[in-house]
């Protein structure tokens, strides 16, 4: 019998709240999953299900106030400049100087680990050109989306965090980037997707986590997942349960 691929990203019963009292906010309550080492894993759920948390957590932006996370086997929160470099992040919003161009950010990018990626490779993959000279505060949201992805990917990371990819990408981005997804985890990565499409989990996923109010209702390879039902009623059903 073949042994389980190891898990790159483990998260075991991990919690955090936002605020305190009466105001708190329970973005993460008890939540576990893992993410198998050369595979795509999917993080599926509706908005304030703790996705973007989760993996805030997992690249070391914030820690848990319960619980514990290991990326490459070592804590994010303390881990030094050698794990970072191994590790892609692309978060939803922020992150990129606004009065910079993308070509400039991205080469000085480069120049910050041993062995980037091709800087223009990469701004071609993902259209980049098309808009270098604007600078990134007239980005659309788009194009900000590709600038960001062509970030994650210039350390030629070991373990890539994507969080919400897709969003705001026209039908031929977003089919770019799922084609990038699936190249990465071609080639050995560990790469984790949060999303609220069952298109892209369907497409991109070989695990499959499910996510409701802050906890994991379901998690493992899609066909055990979905060995009842189709993804869009497991997901209904599960998520349901997760709020009540």
């Amino acid at each position: 019998m073949t042994a389980a691929a190891p898990s790159a990203v483990t998260l075991t019963d991990v919690s955090r709240r936002y605020g305190s009292g009466s105001a708190a906010v329970t973005a993460l309550d008890g939540a576990s999953w893992s993410a198998p080492t050369g595979a795509v894993t999917a993080v599926l759920g509706p908005n304030g299900a703790g996705k973007t948390t989760a993996v805030e957590c997992a690249v070391g932006l914030r820690r848990p106030d319960a619980g514990s996370v290991t990326v490459l086997g070592v804590d994010p929160a303390t881990a030094g400049a050698e794990h970072r470099a191994r590790v892609g992040v692309m978060l939803q919003s922020g992150g990129l100087p606004n009065g910079t161009r993308p070509l400039r950010l991205l080469e000085h990018l480069a120049h910050l680990y041993a062995d980037p990626a091709d800087v223009g490779e990469t701004a071609r993959r993902l259209g980049i050109h098309d808009f270098a000279r604007t600078t990134v505060r007239r980005l659309s949201g788009g194009q900000k989306q590709r600038l960001a992805l062509a970030a994650a990917l210039l350390g030629r990371p070991d373990v890539l965090f994507l969080d919400e990819p897709a969003a705001g990408l026209d039908p031929h981005g977003r089919l770019d980037v799922w084609d990038i997804v699936e190249e990465q985890r071609d080639r050995g990565v560990t790469v984790v997707v949060t999303t609220h499409s069952f298109e892209e989990a369907e497409r991109l996923a070989d695990h499959l986590v499910i996510m409701s109010a802050g906890r994991t209702v379901a998690a493992g390879p899609p066909a055990e997942v979905t060995r009842d039902a189709p993804l869009e009623n497991v997901y209904f059903g599960l998520t349901r349960k997760g709020r009540a």
